[in-house]
């Protein structure tokens, strides 16, 4: 994330035409022409619980004319602050979200307990909460509301809602538009609910239904082998598995009663110790709709381990957890825990003595209907809310969301066709509220769509709703940052130069998902390779050095590499040297999919072994990659690879 910046408080006004002026003083802060403001809201509204919040806000001015008014940018999680996610201080996110919502002023509020507005910071949860088993989760959950203290029952969606109103009132808005992400649409939605006759236009991407998520997970797990299937549809897992879900399903259903535990060296040396239950690995799976290259490494790594061979696996989902976000200011796992525990309708009573709730969530798990789950056991209910904030303490009299009608206004609601954690089926079920609403689904693209999507289209639609267009566009399948990874390889003994190349050849596509899973990782990760070796991401541009790097015993691969960024999925190119003990050693040029050279004295020469059915190549602007990630369900918004500016003028066409 960029550097922030201090707001010094001094008064200036951005407003549309027409609109009263900001009854808070705002102050240049960042370098894009944005300008900040704290607002004053109460810890309790009721008055009970005495004290206030200053949100942090931030204000970026409309950079083109006509002024149509103002957009509410509101960030996911819950706990991630919509301020610091945005960055409207930095001109590379400022570029891009004006290129997509012209000729408006936007807005982004850290909501309270995030970023700089009261930050919810509990050490032990927030390093645990990627890693520890359920039970520990909730009693980390338990002690972080100890330490928030009196004031942990005032987070609730509600609460955020009534804060936003409060910050448009405190900047003299009339009527704003919202666009959320994952969470964000969550509470989006609340405050149409809240305060209708304040909304003219709403975007809500990665659909979280006001009433969601569902404690036991009944929204997400049914959906999910329908959505693994179309991962791989059109041959795109040929040669790895011919049924990835169904490797999934057994595979979660098996680890759960039998956890997989080993020894692999993941971030350097030494070696650590991961273990997957079934929990574990649905948390993984789940984190390939937003990790790219987490998902192309998936299928392969999930059959080998249903075959017996678990390395790959095993260092998989712990590349996935040490890359998991770390920092309270990035997305704070105690407000995460606060909004969660506060919203969550669960099988207990608020006034339920914690002592009591196990035996009635057992209960309630129990006498779930057959399918609730989808093809999991019971075991899946852990993937919901409710055993996280089984001892979560609660208030009596709970605040609910607000009832009532949604306004009439042009929606658009945008989903990933891939999207594991926030399924298209709940993205159509809101859009039965909104009589001038347009669902459009992202094929190829998991969570987050209109910022992972590489072809721009779900962008470019976006662009058209802020402008007043609602069109019936479609979206080709999006292409996917990398390939997907061959089936891994299982040899033993000295290699000849051909079967050598054909190994270093699958060593290179397989060093790329790594390379992507690294590049987004927030915990500066240099990946090692199966049978030792490392990785290290490029300082700049697209590439990466290999120093060793193995995924078969003895067959080693070092070099640079790099990729121009305009064609999708990344063609890769330099020259690598092969060693190692089972090795024809030698020298390889890496060309896209061609890859040849001289191993053990002879010429060697073909295409790597990449699969074939990728997703068609697409054309974009050249740069860098400006991503991050969260394994909470969770949105982060992600610039498609390419410098925003650029992808500003494509949009623009």
């Amino acid at each position: 994330m960029a550097a922030r910046f201090l707001c010094l408080l001094v008064v200036a006004a951005v407003l549309a035409p027409g609109e009263a002026k900001a009854a808070v003083p705002l102050a240049a802060c960042g370098t894009s022409g944005a300008e900040c403001a704290q607002v004053q809201v109460p810890v309790d509204r009721s008055g009970l619980v005495p004290g206030t919040i200053s949100l942090h806000v931030e204000v970026l001015p409309a950079a083109s004319t006509p002024a149509r008014g103002t957009i509410f940018l509101i960030a996911g999680g819950p706990g991630q602050g919509s301020a610091h996610t945005y960055d409207l201080g930095s001109p590379d996110s400022a570029s891009f979200l004006q290129a997509i919502l012209p000729g408006y002023t936007l807005v982004a509020v850290d909501n309270r307990g995030t970023g700089s507005s009261g930050l919810i910071n509990c050490p032990e949860l927030q390093r645990q909460v990627f890693r520890a088993t359920i039970q520990r989760q909730a009693a980390l959950a338990r002690a972080c509301a100890d330490l928030i203290g009196a004031g942990f029952p005032f987070y609730s969606t509600r609460d955020h809602a009534d804060d936003l109103e409060a910050v448009r009132q405190a900047l003299g808005l009339g009527k704003v538009g919202l666009y959320g992400v994952s969470y964000g649409t969550k509470l989006a939605l609340a405050y149409a609910l809240a305060y209708p006759s304040h909304v003219d236009r709403i975007a809500l991407v990665s659909v979280l239904p006001v009433e969601g998520p569902d404690v036991f997970a009944r929204d997400v797990l049914p959906q999910m082998p329908k959505t693994l299937a179309d991962f791989c549809a059109g041959g795109r897992c040929r040669g790895v598995t011919s049924n990835y879900a169904g490797d999934v399903v057994a595979l979660a259903n098996k680890l759960e009663t039998h956890p997989l535990r080993g020894r692999v060296v993941v971030n350097g040396k030494p070696a650590t110790t991961v273990r997957i239950s079934g929990e574990d690995l649905l948390n993984a799976v789940t984190d390939t709709d937003l990790i790219p290259g987490l998902a192309q490494e998936f299928p392969a790594a999930v059959h080998a381990a249903r075959k017996g061979y678990n390395r790959p696996l095993l260092r998989l989902v712990g590349l996935d957890s040490f890359g998991s976000i770390d920092s309270a200011a990035d997305l704070s796992a105690g407000l995460y825990a606060a909004t969660t525990c506060d919203d969550g309708v669960f099988p207990w009573s608020p006034a339920t003595p914690v002592s009591e709730r196990g035996a009635i969530l057992s209960s309630a798990v129990n006498g779930l209907p057959a399918g609730a789950l989808g093809p999991f056991g019971r075991w899946a209910s852990n993937f919901g809310t409710a055993a996280f904030c089984e001892q979560w303490p609660t208030r009596t009299g709970q605040k609910t969301l607000p009832s009532g009608s949604y306004p009439n206004v042009p929606v658009l609601i945008v989903s990933g066709g891939l999207d594991l954690r926030t399924p298209t089926a709940g993205a159509a079920a809101v859009l039965q509220h909104f009589p001038q609403g347009r669902l459009l689904v992202v094929p190829g693209v998991g969570h987050d769509p209109v910022d992972a999507d590489l072809s721009l289209c779900a962008a470019r639609e976006v662009r058209y709703w802020a402008l007043g267009l609602l069109t019936s566009s479609t979206c080709p399948r999006a292409p996917s940052l990398v390939r997907t990874v061959p089936a891994f390889p299982r040899v033993r003994g000295k290699q000849s130069p051909r079967s050598t190349r054909a190994l270093a050849a699958k060593t290179v596509t397989e060093a790329q998902s790594v390379w992507a899973v690294a590049l987004v990782s927030s915990g500066g990760l240099r990946p090692a390779g199966l049978y030792g070796g490392s990785l290290a991401v490029a300082k700049s541009g697209l590439g990466m050095r290999l120093v060793r790097y193995s995924i078969a015993p003895g067959i080693q691969v070092s070099g640079r590499l790099t990729a121009p960024a305009g064609k999708f999925p990344l063609n890769f190119s330099g020259t690598v040297k092969v060693s190692g003990r089972n090795a024809a050693h030698g020298t390889l040029h890496v060309a896209g999919k061609t890859v040849s050279g001289v191993l053990g004295g002879r010429r060697v020469a073909g295409r790597s072994l990449s699969l074939g059915a990728e997703a068609g190549l697409v054309r974009q602007g050249s740069g860098s990659a400006s991503t991050v990630r969260s394994g909470f369900p969770a949105a982060w918004p992600r610039f498609p690879l390419g410098v925003p500016g650029e992808a500003a003028s494509l949009l623009a066409r």
